[in-house]
């Protein structure tokens, strides 16, 4: 399997900041709650100094989502949403336990880290790329959707879209369940220094993961020179 953003995004979002891990054999029971609770509790102090909307991470992809002509205040990056939610709530949704900890990580760096069930996922080829309209994006609820063209998403062989609105929401279709056993995590960031925060999340993720599971993992920070991450031979 190869994961890839096209060359028209590098080249219409050059501050872009990308990396991926594969991880193989996440399917075992596993406790992350004390490690996630670390992770949250950074974004927590952060957030009693400031809203995450004055954040240069998401104040980046605000910027961003306007150049895609989508109202940043109508759909916000995952990240966003998640922090805001835990300035709202205090605390993050339990969905799954590496999800949990990818999203308490996400809010720790502010940046949007996606997990995709790699076994729902159409080879060979998972990119990110304008939506020429013709792909299908399922719902959490179950709804298909078709992105509009130009919408920046995740596609795969099959023409399915995995992401609405880029990094606003992933789609029901890969998203991880109890029987997943292999995953791609995506982290993205477009502020000044995100290339250090990506590989950080990178770096965290997969430490995390080899310590509550027996998995094997590879990574790769991608560039427009080196945009392509091949995975799970």
């Amino acid at each position: 399997m190869r994961f890839r953003h096209a060359a028209p995004v590098w080249a219409a979002f050059p501050e872009l900041s990308a990396g991926a891990l594969y991880a193989a054999g996440v399917d075992a029971p596993a406790d992350t709650r004390r490690r996630a609770a670390g992770y949250t509790d950074r974004a927590v102090a952060r957030l009693a100094r400031g809203t995450e909307g004055e954040f240069p991470e998401v104040l980046a992809w605000r910027r961003t989502f306007s150049r895609m002509g989508v109202k940043p205040t109508q759909y916000r990056s995952a990240s966003e949403s998640l922090l805001r939610r835990l300035r709202k709530e205090g605390s993050l949704p339990r969905i799954h336990p590496l999800v949990d900890l990818c999203n308490a990580v996400s809010v720790a760096y502010a940046v949007p880290v996606a997990v995709l069930d790699v076994d729902r996922i159409t080879g060979p080829l998972l990119e990110v790329r304008p939506a020429r309209g013709d792909e299908t994006y399922t719902a959490f609820g179950g709804g298909v959707e078709r992105p509009a063209p130009g919408e920046v998403t995740f596609v795969d062989s099959a023409g399915r879209a995995h992401a609405r609105r880029w990094t606003h929401r992933q789609s029901g279709h890969s998203a991880v369940g109890a029987h997943t056993g292999r995953v791609l995590v995506v982290a993205e960031a477009m502020h000044d220094g995100g290339a250090e925060a990506v590989a950080e999340v990178l770096k965290t993720v997969e430490e995390e993961v080899a310590a509550h599971w027996a998995a094997t993992t590879a990574t790769a920070v991608l560039t427009p020179a080196a945009p392509e991450f091949v995975f799970g031979h």
